[in-house]
C-alpha cells in the first residue's frame, strides 16, 4: 500500500518558494523571430542586446538556463554552423571570449557551458537562426533544487542584470 500524506500533513514540511521577479520571464511571448528582430532593433535595451559588432551580436537568453544566460548571435540567419562565413565564426567566439569576462565581474560566474545546438533533434529552441549559448556556472549550482526538485532557480531579473551588464561594457574593453 501507498503511504499517502494528507495535503495538511504536506504543507506542515512544504517549504514554500518565493520569485516575484520571475514574473517577467513567464509573461513573455515566445517568439522565434525575437532573435532577428534583436539584431535589426535600434533600442538594444529593448531586446537586450548587450553590445553590438559589425557581424554579430552579444545579447540575454530571454528563457535561460541561469542568470546571465547570454548568447552571441550573427546578424544573418543561418540554421547550421557551416553557413556561417570565417568572419561571423570568429566575431561570435570573440564575443563569446567577451562575454566570459563580463560575466566573471558581473554574476562572479566562476565557469561556463559554451555550446551551439544545431537543429531541433539537438536542442535548438530557435532552430532558423543559430547562436552561441555561454551559460556562467558556479560550484554547488546543482544543488538539491536541480537534481531532487526538478526545478532551477534564477535569483536575478532580466532588467537588473541587463542593466549590470551594460555597465560593465562599458568599463570593460572589448
Amino acid at each position: 500500500m501507498i503511504n499517502t500524506l494528507a495535503v495538511s500533513e504536506l504543507n506542515t514540511w512544504l517549504e514554500t518558494l518565493w520569485a516575484p521577479w520571475r514574473v517577467e520571464y513567464y509573461r513573455r511571448e515566445k517568439r522565434p523571430e525575437f532573435l532577428r528582430e534583436a539584431g535589426e532593433a535600434a533600442n538594444d535595451a529593448e531586446h537586450f542586446v548587450v553590445c553590438r559588432r559589425k557581424l554579430a551580436f552579444l545579447m540575454m537568453n530571454l528563457y535561460p538556463y541561469a542568470a546571465g544566460h547570454l548568447m552571441a548571435v550573427p546578424y544573418r540567419v543561418v540554421s547550421r554552423f557551416s553557413e556561417l562565413t570565417d568572419g561571423e565564426k570568429i566575431e561570435l567566439l570573440d564575443l563569446a571570449s567577451y562575454a566570459e569576462r563580463l560575466l566573471e565581474d558581473v554574476v562572479k560566474a566562476q565557469g561556463f557551458n559554451i555550446g551551439w545546438n544545431v537543429g531541433t533533434a539537438a536542442g535548438a529552441g530557435v532552430a532558423e537562426h543559430l547562436h552561441l549559448h555561454i551559460v556562467p556556472r558556479w560550484h554547488g549550482d546543482h544543488n538539491f533544487m536541480t537534481v531532487i526538485g526538478g526545478t532551477r532557480i534564477i535569483p536575478d531579473g532580466l532588467v537588473p542584470l541587463y542593466e549590470r551588464l551594460r555597465a560593465a561594457a562599458e568599463r570593460i574593453s572589448f
